[in-house]
């Protein structure tokens, strides 16, 4: 019959409920293909298109307001020797804005200058926002643009929680991506930006089925097969799992 989640697909909607199971349970996609009995090709073009649909999901939720943490973390190879600072060597710059009742949203940048960082802040985190960081620098103009309650942690003072000023929660989204994204060794640059939304979306939904969130995603707007000659489909190759 019709599969109502992956429009124009040969696989049944059965088959492909378990595939989604087997993505909820984040298990690798040969993995899943052995499950499934689906073939890998298919599972890598149906994981890439479902990191695509949740990426979409994640851009549209903000803007996030109340108690905000903002802070920004590198993810990437080891440090290089030689650089040092932030942002040293040829990692990405992930910048986070974690909204108190546990939910976070990721962006990538091109570095944590206080122009860079203003933009995206202003984009998503409406003005009258409670606003934690830490004391970088970049965030010292936050009260010139209209966010009046700016508090900081400054962790060199031994004042990791101090009482409601800390970045806890934004700093235990950090431990949680890098852990998970240490499974994918090496990825590269254009792919790193839907594991990091997939990362996120885990996160935010850490407490819900996610296989159910993952079919009422689909059900508002499912994926679909291409209808392009097979050289046109761009697919994850085995070795980035």
């Amino acid at each position: 019959g019709r599969n109502r989640y992956y429009k124009n697909s040969k696989i049944s909607e059965a088959r492909f409920r378990r595939l989604l199971k087997a993505f909820a349970l984040d298990l690798t996609a040969s993995d899943a293909a052995r499950l499934t009995g689906i073939s890998a090709r298919s599972v890598n073009t149906i994981y890439l298109k479902m990191r695509q649909r949740i990426a979409e999901y994640c851009e549209a939720l903000s803007p996030y307001s109340g108690e905000v943490e903002l802070d920004e973390s590198y993810f990437g190879p080891k440090r290089i020797r030689g650089k040092r600072g932030r942002g040293a060597g040829s990692k990405t710059i992930v910048f986070g804005v974690f909204k108190r009742n546990g939910h976070v949203y990721t962006e990538i940048v091109p570095d944590a200058k206080k122009k860079t960082l203003m933009a995206v802040i202003r984009g998503r985190v409406d003005l009258d926002s409670v606003i934690h960081t830490d004391g970088w620098r970049a965030y010292d103009g936050l009260v010139d643009v209209g966010y009046e309650r700016h508090f900081r942690v400054h962790h060199g003072a031994n004042e990791f929680a101090a009482d409601n000023r800390h970045i806890n929660g934004i700093e235990s989204f950090w431990a949680f991506a890098k852990l998970r994204l240490s499974r994918f060794k090496g990825l590269p640059k254009h792919t790193f930006y839907l594991h990091l939304k997939e990362t996120e979306f885990r996160f935010n939904h850490r407490r819900d089925d996610l296989y159910k969130r993952l079919l009422k995603l689909l059900r508002e707007r499912p994926i679909c097969v291409n209808l392009l000659p097979k050289s046109h489909v761009n697919y994850e190759s085995e070795h980035w799992w």
